[in-house]
């Protein structure tokens, strides 16, 4: 079994990148002269998952215009949020809810994504598969982190989530997930953590440990950091 489709996360206001987001939305800044989107894209086909859906809002047309300027050899589908800004959860139901697809990798553009990542990704993927967990999330040790006051919220014990005194996990930003998980949500404004949580109470969130060091864009100081160490 494999996954076909890839969402991408791009419809946040990036508020805490502050001025450089007032007139550029946060997945279109750069690090090494490449967007931070397009290196999500880059990842998914080194993936070899050919269709894309990618969640807009804030300054939605500057995305579209990119894709389109960029011309990926990948199908890409622009799903906007509508009216109101759908938070993490609503904005992967409304993406899901127009594919007929069951499996998918979630990728948050904040993240400075690379091929590094590719073989554990696809480790990831095949544990996802076997273990026939609904929802895995890629985690990695905050030593690995660049940003060094980033909050790690997890533990892992033999891959199941938990939230407890060791919380030494940070979560990067890529996640599978199975579009069942949603039947009980509708499209409004909900956090992806609402469904975490309900699952780490039932011991039914999975988790796959990284080992690639880690770079986010928490906010403008770490992103003027990063600009300088790349």
């Amino acid at each position: 079994m494999k996954i076909n489709t890839a969402l991408i996360l791009c419809a946040g206001y990036g508020k805490r990148l502050n001025p450089l987001t007032l007139d550029e939305p946060k997945p279109l800044l750069k690090i090494n002269e490449i967007t931070l989107l397009e290196n999500c894209i880059n990842l998914i086909e080194s993936l070899g998952i050919k269709k894309v859906i990618i969640n807009t809002f804030y300054l939605e047309e500057k995305i579209k215009n990119f894709i389109k300027m960029k011309k990926f050899n990948l199908d890409i589908k622009i799903i906007n949020d509508g009216k109101v800004i759908l938070n993490t959860g609503g904005g992967i139901l409304n993406m899901i809810n127009s594919s007929s697809d069951s499996d998918f990798l979630t990728l948050n553009p904040d993240t400075v994504w690379d091929k590094s990542y590719v073989d554990v990704i696809q480790n990831m993927e095949k544990f996802y598969f076997s273990s026939k967990i609904k929802n895995v999330l890629l985690v990695v040790n905050k030593n690995l982190s660049f940003d060094k006051k980033i909050k790690s919220d997890f533990n892992l014990i033999e891959n199941k989530i938990k939230k407890d005194n060791q919380n030494d996990l940070i979560y990067t930003g890529c996640q599978i997930i199975n579009k069942s998980l949603f039947e009980a949500y509708t499209v409004k404004n909900f956090s992806m953590s609402e469904v975490w949580n309900e699952l780490i109470s039932k011991n039914k969130l999975g988790g796959y440990e990284s080992s690639e060091d880690f770079y986010h864009l928490t906010n403008l100081k770490v992103y003027e950091e990063l600009l300088k160490n790349n």
